[in-house]
């Protein structure tokens, strides 16, 4: 599957806020979700307990632009592996990008880059700062 990217310039960004594995706690994934949607982007919520495949296959089905992973259960090396291997099979690695939030070491920070991942937003990045960055990602691309 190739998404074609001139579709992609006349629209607002798109993104995909989700929550993987066992994690159940959402309030930041959701104050995410508004600060991105206030800031003019397209924003959907998957819920909690999805899995990478679910996670995927709603990002592809939706055509967005960046899947953001909100991960507070110190599990975000394996999960964010798990989102970058299924877009690799469903042959969208390099058409969505991948940014993760949450309780992240400086250390899997550049771990988690060195994998592919396009951001890192620790729990103190500023809310200021999500969107700017976040579209700067998909300008780039665009």
């Amino acid at each position: 599957m190739s998404l074609d990217a001139t579709n992609r310039t006349d629209r607002r960004t798109r993104v995909l806020v989700a929550k993987l594995g066992l994690d159940g706690h959402d309030r930041g994934a959701k104050v995410v979700a508004h600060t991105l949607r206030d800031a003019g982007m397209e924003v959907i919520y998957t819920g909690l307990r999805r899995t990478a495949r679910d996670v995927v296959a709603m990002a592809v089905d939706e055509d967005v632009d960046v899947i953001g992973l909100s991960i507070l259960s110190g599990a975000h090396l394996a999960l964010a592996q798990q989102v970058l291997d299924e877009l690799a099979v469903r042959g969208a690695r390099d058409e969505i990008a991948v940014v993760v939030g949450g309780t992240i070491s400086a250390t899997d920070d550049a771990v988690l880059r060195q994998m592919g991942v396009a951001e890192v937003f620790g729990v103190r990045s500023p809310l200021a700062e999500l969107a700017p960055r976040v579209q700067a990602l998909v300008s780039a691309d665009r």
